[in-house]
């Protein structure tokens, strides 16, 4: 009886010392930013694209759109504007997987130019030269150029659109009309010329595995975050099509302008629509 006393009281300090954290001892690994640790998404693997025969392939499409990051639709792609752990922006995910060489990074949207590692950092790197006008010891006057240099958030901030490269299909085998997007380019906005520059395209199905393990912020659920590779999957952001294939391979704005652009382009998109209801037309 006194031996099973002992081990009772035995069991109820180990109890008192566990839940009330006394003695305890927290190592260097133990601290995070969260009551949980959140292994869903780095360990997520993305769905890889059925097998595609090109005797299946009865009507195809191929289309170029933007995706403008001020739209409020698309700000989960274009936050947070500064390097923090919980999550990240697009950009930053593509310069990650850039630099360190999980990407490759193209000069040309058929994806034929490779750009080196070099090539990519300096477009993540900004410099201006600025002239200032100072005295000499005898009051001559001098001029001196100085360079400044932005990085890292100004850089971000500069990245306001992204031109995606993408081929509709109908897959008359299952009868589905689906879209898979080949490639994927960020656009700066130059300010001081009022238009946008594109850096380089990235071949999307390469960048899956990588947008996988990356969430991005949902408004809704903290606890139900999207990955990249889940907003381009589903189609979750606005965009507005600059450009179709065609004999002369121009873009809209080459034979559009104004209102008659944005019509133009719902009437590509519309297109698109007819052609998968026709199918089902009866």
């Amino acid at each position: 009886m006194k031996q099973i006393w002992n081990i009772s009281l035995l069991l109820i300090l180990l109890t008192v010392n566990g839940f009330g954290q006394v003695g305890t001892v927290f190592q260097p690994g133990d601290y995070r930013d969260g009551i949980y640790a959140k292994e869903n998404t780095t360990n997520r693997r993305f769905i890889p694209y059925t097998f595609l025969r090109e005797a299946d392939v009865q009507w195809t499409k191929r289309v170029w759109r933007r995706i403008d990051l001020r739209e409020k639709i698309n700000q989960p792609l274009f936050y947070p504007l500064e390097y923090v752990t919980s999550r990240m922006s697009l950009i930053q995910v593509l310069q990650r997987a850039l630099v360190s060489g999980e990407l490759l990074a193209f000069s040309d949207e058929e994806f034929l130019s490779p750009l080196t590692v070099a090539d990519v950092k300096k477009k993540f790197i900004h410099c201006d030269s600025a002239t200032n006008q100072d005295v000499d010891a005898s009051g001559n006057a001098v001029e001196t150029r100085v360079w400044r240099c932005d990085s890292g958030e100004a850089i971000f901030r500069n990245v306001l659109r992204y031109s995606i490269k993408e081929d509709w299909v109908f897959d008359k085998q299952k009868s589905v009309l689906e879209v898979r997007i080949l490639g994927i380019c960020p656009g700066e906005y130059m300010e001081d010329k009022g238009e946008y520059k594109d850096w380089f395209w990235v071949y999307f199905p390469a960048c899956r595995p990588i947008f996988a393990k990356y969430e991005s912020y949902n408004t809704k659920n903290d606890a139900e975050r999207r990955s990249f590779d889940d907003i381009f999957w589903k189609r979750l952001f606005n965009s507005t099509t600059y450009k179709e294939q065609n004999v002369y391979d121009r873009n809209i704005n080459e034979y559009a302008q104004g209102i008659d652009a944005l019509l133009e382009s719902d009437r590509i998109k519309n297109d698109i629509f007819l052609y998968e209801h026709d199918m089902w037309h009866f």
